[in-house]
């Protein structure tokens, strides 16, 4: 598959509070289902260890960020009453990070700008 040029991933990582692992485990179909409808999603996962979660997405330009985020942002204000949001990178192309970093920047994001790669 090839990726259009101005593909963003985000990289979220999560530390479940005491005992709330479970819990936080239990909460992630409902990002799956929303997440599922959004039409500039380009992949979507979790992964886990032990308490801590970290989330692997892709988007179609920052418009995609944006929607996504507008999408789960009521689930993700419940999920961060049992976890932390421990650290956050924003990965893609300059002219799409130049675009989040104002809506994004309260999150104090890590910034990675795309350098160089293969699109096959």
């Amino acid at each position: 598959m090839s990726l259009p040029a101005n593909v963003v991933s985000i990289h979220p990582y999560f530390k479940a509070h005491a005992g709330m692992a479970e819990a936080f485990r239990k909460s992630l179909p409902v990002f799956i289902e929303r997440t599922a409808t959004e039409e500039l999603n380009l992949y979507y996962e979790f992964t886990s260890h032990d308490d801590e979660f970290f989330c692997r997405e892709g988007y179609i330009g920052a418009e995609g960020v944006l929607a996504h985020l507008d999408n789960v942002g009521g689930p993700l204000g419940e999920l961060l009453k049992i976890a932390d949001l421990t650290r956050l990178e924003i990965h893609g192309p300059a002219e799409e990070i130049d675009k989040l970093r104002g809506p994004l920047g309260h999150l104090n994001p890590a910034w990675f700008t795309l350098e160089c790669g293969v699109r096959p």
